[in-house]
């Protein structure tokens, strides 16, 4: 009709309708920075900025970095501001750290002056019963079982056998001629592990599949923004969710049946793995085991096999720490020949001194664990500086890692510096390489990993030095007829 107006599209009238809010949501954050500025005048906090409102740095802080850096941002802030600073991350006004003796005083008044806090997203994906979610007494309670389970004796006995047996199931899987991926493979090795180790579950089975295709797509909803919309990984991620507790559910119901119709009868075998255990010689209700079953896969999981992967790409680039190696585990294959003796024990782990400083090394320079997420639980004064009570604290490791006045070279892999603990600074600088149960797991396996390549090598020596070439983060064969 002439003269009628044009009318506005569905997302015009979208966003007229949503200005509003976010111009009201931006004036309410400015509004509380002023006054957090007017509350903490007369405090000493760290040099630093908020950034963006509500948003502060977060983005520019996340952005994707090399593990062996400490990335831009963290670069930029310690160049301006030092190695403490302040910031707004993750929605909250941060002290970050990359001091090494802040990060330590952190660590060691865990649950007195500071306390676990990651971003609700997390502990919404992975439980309010995680592990890595949980602070006090509860914490404390979920940990001792954890660690309860996860004795020296099982250690020595069960679980080093079993991380030799998917060795050699995942070395049996590699044929000649063919190209494969050492990060896929590490993490194939370690998922059939921490399943056999949780749940009892056969690696191949196809319940043992359908589990690890759940989880792969839980786990990229862990590292996605939890935006819980259709479509997205967060969505899917929560749906794997649902599907992975519903099969631990069944797996714990059948457990109770067993444990209730057969009495003793069943004891060992329900205590062979975390889920009979927990479920003889704790109380915890359906949905705390569950979530525990969950966060401790993922705990497992995800550290195990990055620092597989990352020993691998390593070592790639070291012949002479490859060939120390190799003579170390040598030794000790031949030590068991003559010894009549197959199968790997506790004494052999504990002559494997150098495959120890490669472990070290990799985990100081590949960062597996970057920062940790912390609340002080009161106002805190470190050097000079005030941290006020209710505030983020972000101790990052890896600038600890890789700060040069603490580590020579430490950007260049060098596990010689681990032989002579005295000849490093590092000796308390390295604050964090294990926390939590199975963050001390990537030892065992890597370990034991080298430890059955080396039995397959003592009967084809040749393979470590040219069976498998690397490139990047893939392996090719190169045997004879290729």
């Amino acid at each position: 009709m002439e003269g009628s107006q044009p009318s506005m599209s569905d997302s015009e009238l979208i966003i007229l309708c949503l200005l509003p809010s976010i111009l009201a949501l931006l004036l309410a954050s400015i509004l509380i920075q002023r006054r957090h500025q007017t509350r903490y005048n007369k405090l000493n906090l760290p040099p630093g900025r908020a950034g963006w409102p509500f948003l502060g740095e977060t983005i520019a802080y996340l952005k994707p970095y090399s593990a062996t850096t400490i990335g831009a941002f963290m670069d930029q802030h310690i160049s301006r501001f030092g190695k403490i600073y302040r910031s707004h991350l993750f929605g909250e006004p941060t002290i970050v750290s990359a001091d090494a003796e802040l990060n330590r005083f952190i660590l060691q008044n865990e649950g007195k002056l500071f306390e676990c806090s990651y971003p609700r997203s997390i502990g919404g994906i992975l439980g309010k019963w995680s592990m890595l979610v949980l602070v006090g007494d509860m914490h404390r309670d979920m940990r001792s079982i954890s660690l309860n389970f996860l004795s020296h004796a099982r250690l020595r006995t069960v679980l080093l056998r079993e991380v030799e047996q998917n060795t050699l199931l995942v070395l049996s899987s590699w044929k000649e001629h063919c190209t494969f991926s050492a990060q896929d493979e590490a993490k194939k090795f370690t998922f059939n592990l921490m399943a056999k180790h949780i749940m009892s579950l056969d690696p191949g089975e196809m319940e043992t599949e359908q589990l690890k295709k759940e989880y792969v797509t839980f786990m990229k909803g862990v590292v996605s923004p939890p935006l819980n919309f259709p479509g997205t990984a967060y969505r899917k991620a929560l749906r794997s969710r649902s599907t992975i507790l519903k099969f631990i559910e069944r797996k714990m119901e059948g457990r109770v049946q067993r444990m209730t119709e057969g009495g003793a009868g069943d004891s060992s075998r329900d205590d062979d793995d975390l889920l009979g255990w927990v479920l003889k010689h704790s109380n915890l209700s359906t949905e705390q085991i569950l979530d525990l079953i969950l966060s401790l896969l993922f705990a497992g999981h995800e550290t195990s096999s990055v620092a597989i992967a990352l020993a691998i790409f390593f070592l790639q680039a070291c012949p002479r720490a490859i060939d120390q190696l190799r003579e170390e585990h040598l030794e000790i294959a031949r030590g068991k020949k003559r010894a009549g003796e197959t199968e790997l024990n506790w004494e052999d782990y504990k002559k494997m001194e150098f495959t120890q400083c490669v472990i070290s090394e990799t985990l100081r320079l590949g960062n597996v664990v970057r920062f940790l997420h912390r609340k002080a639980l009161q106002d805190v004064r470190f050097k000079g500086y005030d941290i006020p009570c209710g505030w983020k604290v972000l101790p990052v490791i890896a600038a600890v890692h890789l700060d040069p006045l603490l580590f020579d070279h430490p950007h260049h892999f060098n596990p010689w510096r681990w032989q002579n603990k005295c000849a490093s600074k590092p000796s308390r600088t390295v604050v964090v390489f294990n926390f939590g149960v199975f963050f001390n797991m990537p030892k065992c396996q890597i370990i034991s990993c080298h430890s059955a390549e080396d039995r397959g090598s003592a009967r084809d020596p040749s393979w470590l030095s040219s069976r498998w070439r690397f490139s990047s983060t893939i392996w090719y064969s190169t045997s004879a007829g290729s």
